[in-house]
C-alpha cells in the first residue's frame, strides 16, 4: 500500500551530515514486513531484489548512503524509503542521471506535495521519452519483417523450429509474457507468487535460452520469433 513518506533526521543521528529537518519523498509503495532498523545491506538488496554491488552503485552515485554499526553497513527507514522511489524510476526506465537530478530536487522541496509533484513531473518526463521512442520501435520492427519477409532462401517454418528448439517452461513462457507487458521483478514477483530471487533465477535462465544479454533482448527475439505479441 502506497504511503505518503518523510522522514526527520533526529538531532542524535550519527550519520554523516545529518540534520534536524524533514525530508519528503514521493508517495510511492514499500517492500512488505520492513526490518527494524538499523537494516543490514543483505536485508537491504532481499528487500527490493538487487545485489550488493547495486547498493554500492547507489551510494557512490548519492542516491542513499549508507551508516555504519561497527564494521558493517547499515542503512535506516528514510535508506528504504529512498530506495523505493529509486525502484520506482528504475522499473519505468530512467536514467541514473535523471534520478539524481529527482533526488537533488527533492532535496529543497517543503512538502509532501510538491514532492509528489516532482515525482509526477519526472515519470510524464520519461513517458514523453517512451512515446517518442515507439514510433522509432515501431518503424524498425515493421523494417525487420520486411526484410525477413524477402529472404527467400529461409523456410517458412524456420522460425518455429527456431522457438520449438528454445524449449520455454510454462513458467517461463508466462514471465517472458509479463515481461513483454513491461512487468519489473518486483512486479513480477508479485503476479507469479515467487521471491525476487525465483524471478532472478527464472530471468536468467530465459535469457540464456534466447542466447541474449539482457531481459530486452530476450523479448525482442522471443517478439520475433512468434513466441509473445
Amino acid at each position: 500500500m502506497a504511503e505518503r513518506l518523510h522522514h526527520r533526521k533526529s538531532a542524535g543521528d550519527t550519520r554523516a551530515g545529518a540534520t534536524s529537518e524533514t525530508i519528503y519523498l514521493p508517495a510511492v509503495e514499500l517492500p512488505a514486513q520492513l526490518p527494524e532498523e538499523p537494516i543490514a545491506i543483505a536485508e537491504m538488496a532481499s528487500l527490493f531484489g538487487i545485489t550488493h554491488r547495486t547498493l554500492h552503485f547507489y551510494e557512490e552515485k548519492g542516491l542513499i548512503k549508507a551508516g555504519r554499526v561497527g564494521l558493517m553497513r547499515v542503512y535506516g527507514q528514510e535508506d528504504v524509503s529512498r530506495m523505493a522511489v529509486i525502484t520506482a524510476c528504475r522499473d519505468v526506465g530512467m536514467p541514473v542521471a535523471a534520478i539524481q537530478e529527482l533526488m537533488e530536487a527533492l532535496k529543497k522541496v517543503r512538502s509532501q506535495t510538491k514532492a509528489d509533484a516532482l515525482f509526477a513531473e519526472a515519470l510524464l518526463a520519461r513517458q514523453r521519452e517512451l512515446t517518442a521512442s515507439l514510433s522509432t520501435t515501431h518503424h524498425q520492427m515493421q523494417q525487420i519483417t520486411r526484410l525477413l519477409a524477402q529472404d527467400k532462401d529461409e523456410p517458412q517454418n524456420a522460425r518455429v523450429q527456431q522457438a520449438q528448439r528454445i524449449g520455454l517452461t510454462d513458467v517461463e513462457r508466462r514471465c517472458l509474457e509479463l515481461m513483454a507487458e513491461g512487468y519489473a521483478p518486483m512486479r513480477l514477483a508479485r503476479a507469479l507468487d515467487m521471491s525476487t530471487s525465483e524471478i532472478g533465477r527464472i530471468e536468467g535462465e530465459i535469457i540464456r535460452k534466447f542466447d541474449a544479454s539482457n531481459r530486452f533482448q530476450a523479448v525482442a527475439k522471443a517478439v520475433l520469433l512468434g513466441l509473445v505479441n
